[in-house]
């Protein structure tokens, strides 16, 4: 363990032998940290925090502080973050609240650029990358593989799903389907991330399987109780628009179309 004589760690914060913890870090009490991370200078991370193997938490960064809701009275809620993931300068995670899930969760292999707060009772699927100055309002959920451009700004209770790309500035008050290209102010549909798509080896076919249930939802001037009969039916021998499908039929908030 490489821990800087300036740091302070609370007696009750569990922490892996090889953790290594720079000058004027503080690590609060309820704080588990996993083998292998690595904590810059001037961070402060508080709990109840789960944090697992191989991160990299970069300096001044606040991680698991109390959530930023007027509705929190110091109840138990909690951070949970997974493995490998890179939280860069100035970042802000908040636990969670009693009134939804009481914990705040990201998952693992994300790259967290610098000064994008992640608010109380989100979710964050894996492998996401989020550009300098994202900001998720409370009760957010991204799904995996999605990418945020600089600045992008997502409304309370919006659901972002698999493999969506947003570009910059974006503005987002509704649901976004997996697999899809926004951007633009106000937000509107861009096609689908192909590009992405290629990069996770999706097959020519799938991506072409895609592209047409984007063309069903957003071309062809079908109500989306329509559409979504029309891609379950291609569902059962594409399994691909699952994911798509799942977006669809869970939103509460209605999608940007």
């Amino acid at each position: 363990m490489s821990i800087h004589s300036t740091a302070i760690i609370a007696e009750t914060a569990r922490i892996a032998d090889d953790v290594s913890i720079g000058p004027y870090s503080v690590i609060g009490p309820g704080v588990e940290i996993g083998s292998g991370t690595r904590v810059g200078s001037h961070v402060v991370i508080n709990g109840p925090t789960t944090i697992g193997r191989d991160n990299r938490i970069y300096q001044f960064a606040s991680v698991g502080d109390d959530p930023q809701d007027k509705k929190y009275a110091d109840e138990a809620t909690r951070l949970v973050i997974g493995d490998r993931n890179t939280i860069r300068e100035y970042c802000t995670i908040s636990r969670g609240t009693t009134q939804d899930r009481g914990e705040t969760v990201l998952g693992s292999d994300n790259w967290i650029m610098a000064y994008v707060h992640i608010a109380h009772d989100c979710v964050v699927g894996d492998h996401c990358i989020m550009a300098n100055n994202t900001t998720l309002a409370g009760h957010v959920q991204v799904g995996d593989w999605v990418i945020c451009g600089g600045f992008t700004g997502v409304h309370q209770f919006c659901k972002i799903g698999a493999h969506a790309f947003l570009g910059m500035y974006s503005i987002i008050g509704r649901d976004i389907p997996a697999y899809t290209m926004m951007g633009g102010q106000p937000t509107v549909p861009k096609g689908i991330n192909s590009e992405g798509l290629k990069r996770r080896d999706f097959s020519a076919q799938q991506i072409s399987n895609i592209k047409n249930a984007y063309r069903i939802v957003y071309r062809q001037g079908k109500k989306l109780a329509v559409a979504i009969e029309e891609i379950a039916a291609l569902a059962s021998s594409q399994p691909e628009l699952e994911i798509l499908l799942e977006s669809l039929r869970s939103s509460e908030r209605g999608i940007v179309r």
